[in-house]
């Protein structure tokens, strides 16, 4: 989307790239994501929903949702230059509002700390182009080893 490529950017496409042909899941359920920025800390990207992303009501099923935090906390400490960002220890989902087929998210997650061991990550899901129109907000923690 015209971001500059700045090296967190090439870094972090890098590594999801490598982690899509690895997972199944994810390539299943975010294999149209686009990483639009990075910077050291912090990743934004977007995501159109599809049908595959449906709950029964024919909007974002909560799964989707959670597969995202899941996903964007991993990409905020790739950012950091991490080549591994570990083991999940505790993933927080709260649903604030869904989406219908078509509409555009954009994921931001941060970083808010990168330790020794462990690493905490906040993520919002939100309608782009319309920062107070939030899906979903979480945290997410991974156990690292550097």
């Amino acid at each position: 989307m015209g971001a500059e490529v700045n090296a967190e950017l090439e870094h972090v496409r890098n590594y999801w790239a490598n982690m899509k042909s690895n997972s199944p899941i994810y390539n299943f359920l975010l294999g149209d994501i686009e990483i639009i920025s990075a910077t050291k800390g912090q990743i934004r990207a977007h995501l159109k929903v599809l049908p595959v992303h449906f709950n029964s009501k024919k909007t974002l099923h909560g799964v989707v949702s959670s597969c995202i935090m899941d996903w964007a906390g991993g990409m905020a400490i790739a950012s950091t230059g991490l080549d591994n960002t570990g083991l999940s220890t505790d993933i927080h989902t709260t649903f604030v509002s869904t989406a219908k087929e078509g509409d555009l998210l954009e994921i931001e997650s941060n970083a808010s700390k990168v330790g020794a061991s462990l690493a905490f990550t906040t993520i919002e899901i939100r309608h782009a182009g319309d920062k107070e129109k939030v899906v979903a907000h979480g945290t997410h923690t991974k156990y690292i080893k550097k």
